[in-house]
């Protein structure tokens, strides 16, 4: 079982990127998908999350607004549209499945490598 991220790079403050988490070896349509994000010394930071379903969606404060999570069960690939993007925002992001839609990293089973993020102001 893996999840790939990738779209990750450079990007000047408020440019957009569009982050993609493809899955192999199994299905997660049935599953939670998240994104999460970490910069040195701090824990991973929830960032988004949508039902397996794909009908509720979950954003934390910090990027409601200027984030968009989806999935496309097909392709077994969620994605994570931001805009807007501040130097804050600067961070490797990863993403996640679980069994049930959570803010907490613990919940999450599978994680991908992370693709990094970075913000120039």
């Amino acid at each position: 079982v893996q999840l790939q991220a990738s779209g990750g790079g450079l990007v000047q403050a408020g440019g957009s990127l569009r982050l993609s988490c493809a899955a192999s070896g199994r299905t997660f349509s049935n599953n939670a998908r998240g994104w999460f994000r970490q910069t040195p010394g701090k824990e991973r930071e929830f960032v988004a999350a949508i039902r397996g379903s794909g009908g509720n969606t979950y954003y934390a404060d910090s990027v409601k607004g200027r984030a968009s999570i989806s999935r496309d069960n097909a392709k077994n690939t969620v994605y994570l549209q931001m805009d807007s993007l501040k130097p804050e925002d600067t961070a490797v992001y990863y993403c996640a499945a679980a069994r049930l839609v959570s803010w907490s990293a613990s919940t999450y089973a599978y994680w991908g490598q992370g693709t990094q993020v970075t913000v120039s102001s």
